[in-house]
């Protein structure tokens, strides 16, 4: 009676944990992992929903294609940096670069003289080279960073004078006047929220004054009655002026216009640009400090620069993204209209031809992670029914889109052309 129960027959956890598939598993996945997925088979065999022969391949089947629960994503919502999908997508060569930093590097070694060295040295002379109006550069792990590093380093104790107009919040409830205040900075406000002159700052400066703070509005656009300081006359004002510039992009675009960029911040008299480079420079989320070589250095030597240190692998993606053929942000900014609308053709006559309701429409991507704001960039998309918007994000891998007069719209801007077989797949596995 006992033997008839195929509960009984569910194998002991060892001896699953001993099929060579699971051995090769637990090399690359840890071994509590493949420990947990064989867990929840046998409790599954136990229940009777599995043969007690089938745990082993059930285990196999549910194992984690990687250690980590990150997963890739097919971004197809039509903003190009998108803050929720971890912003500017690394080129090749930068993801190579990141492959090869991650075993031991040369990172602060000198290997001809066997002596310790300046810590990212490549790295900072490449971004040197893409801003020579800057004498110095320094690099900490994001934009915020770069800003409250600037600020502790020249304005602890001081003021530091802004317009009121660009007390911005940054994304996630976090505002550059609490950034400031924490840094040890009195803020002094001038002007309004739609307007300041340069005779606001004018009477502002003063003994106790630090620096004077411009920050680019980066994620929306003031329209009316404004009015604002340009770089050059801010740079009259006889103190240190510092230039958030936010997106990153370290020369004019012909595409952004309106939007700020080191080099010119620069030239116009900035003693100093913070920026991130998770953004249009389209590199690792880091924070660059760019200007006048003894202010980068009194930032560099500041006890919090060491908080803010990056690490080995941005680096390497910080560098191969300078060095290296442009990046996926740039890309996507410099393809036309034309060839966007050919790769949407292509796939929805694959899509029709099995016979799922897709269509060619056009698109009006944007920027996204607080860079342009404003600014639509010609673009298509396929459209589908409303179904497939959950059901796409859901699959495998996951493709993001959005909606759009209940259809799904998966806009190409931000979609390598290497991945369009990848999307066609994922409509074709969710319609069948």
């Amino acid at each position: 009676m006992a033997g008839s129960d195929p509960r009984r027959l569910v194998p002991r956890a060892d001896v699953v944990l001993a099929d060579p598939r699971l051995v090769d598993a637990s090399e690359q996945l840890g071994k509590q992992v493949v420990k947990a997925v064989v867990g929840e088979a046998l409790t599954r065999a136990r229940l009777a929903e599995i043969s007690p022969d089938d745990v082993a391949d059930a285990a196999v089947a549910a194992l984690p294609t990687a250690a980590s629960a990150l997963r890739r994503v097919i971004n197809a919502t039509g903003v190009l940096l998108h803050t929720n999908l971890g912003r500017a997508a690394l080129s090749a060569a930068a993801m190579h670069a990141v492959a090869t930093a991650a075993g031991a590097t040369d990172v602060e070694l000198d290997l001809a003289t066997g002596r310790r060295a300046r810590r990212g040295r490549a790295a900072l002379d490449a971004l040197a080279a893409a801003v020579p109006d800057a004498e110095d550069v320094h690099v900490v792990n994001n934009g915020a960073a770069a800003l409250a590093l600037v600020t502790s380093a020249l304005a602890a104790g001081r003021e530091v004078i802004i317009s009121r107009g660009e007390l911005v919040e940054i994304g996630d409830g976090f505002r550059i006047p609490d950034l400031l205040a924490s840094a040890g900075a009195r803020l002094r406000e001038v002007g309004t929220t739609n307007r300041t002159k340069l005779e606001d700052y004018e009477r502002a400066v003063g003994a106790d004054t630090a620096l004077v703070l411009k920050v680019h509005p980066s994620n929306f656009v003031l329209t009316g009655f404004t009015s604002s300081v340009s770089v050059d006359a801010l740079a009259t004002l006889g103190v240190p002026l510092v230039v958030d510039i936010g997106s990153g992009l370290l020369a004019p675009h012909p595409l952004l216009v309106d939007e700020p960029d080191a080099r010119s911040a620069l030239r116009a008299g900035a003693a100093l640009v913070t920026a991130s480079g998770d953004k249009l420079l389209g590199g690792p989320q880091c924070g660059l400090l760019l200007g006048r070589r003894d202010l980068v250095e009194v930032a560099r030597r500041h006890p919090f620069a060491r908080a803010m240190r990056v690490d080995k692998l941005t680096l390497a993606a910080l560098e191969a993204t300078l060095r290296g053929p442009r990046s996926p942000t740039v890309a996507a900014l410099e393809t036309s209209y034309d060839d966007l609308r050919a790769r949407v053709d292509a796939i929805v006559a694959r899509l029709t031809a099995a016979s799922i309701d897709a269509r060619c429409v056009d698109g009006d991507a944007s920027i996204g992670g607080g860079g342009a704001p404003g600014v639509i960039l010609a673009s298509a998309a396929v459209s589908l029914p409303e179904p497939y918007f959950v059901a796409l994000r859901t699959g495998e891998p996951p493709v993001v889109g959005r909606l759009r007069e209940r259809r799904c719209l998966l806009d190409l801007i931000a979609v390598t052309p290497a991945d369009d077989g990848d999307l066609t797949a994922a409509i074709l596995a969710v319609a069948h």
